[in-house]
């Protein structure tokens, strides 16, 4: 068994992250999972969240506010809506006008729409206190 992964985060601006790691932590929209090296292979949908990567220079953490991850048993890809380094006021003020609008368009909203922009808002709120 390898004991680390290759990992890359993107985001529709850039690449955030890229290199090897032990383990990544993925706020998936079923669940929170851990892709880990022979990991089986996976695609799964993300819901807004913290992203942990833990490589080998220690822990790296990124919020994400939706997108895509696909692991394999040799790398973990993760293709993010947006994505911003969870250290520093910057995020933090992104994240929150993120919330703004997200609560703007759930108050709009009727439904099974409203619904799910309720949800929606209400994770990224956790991962935005989670900071």
């Amino acid at each position: 068994m390898a004991d680390m992964l290759q990992f890359d985060l993107v985001s529709p601006e850039r690449k955030l992250a890229s290199g090897k790691a032990r383990a990544v932590q993925i706020p998936g929209a079923d669940g929170d999972l851990t892709a880990m090296p022979d990991h089986t292979p996976t695609i799964t949908t993300l819901r807004p969240g913290v992203l942990v990567v833990e490589g080998a220079t220690g822990e790296e953490r990124f919020v994400v506010t939706g997108g895509f991850a696909e692991i394999s048993p040799e790398a973990t890809t993760v293709l993010a809506e947006r994505a911003f380094p969870a250290a520093g006021a910057e995020a933090r003020t992104a994240l929150q006008a993120i919330l703004d609008e997200m609560r703007t368009k759930a108050g709009a909203a009727s439904g099974a729409e409203k619904d799910a922009l309720d949800k929606t808002a209400d994770d990224l709120a956790k991962a935005i206190e989670g900071l």
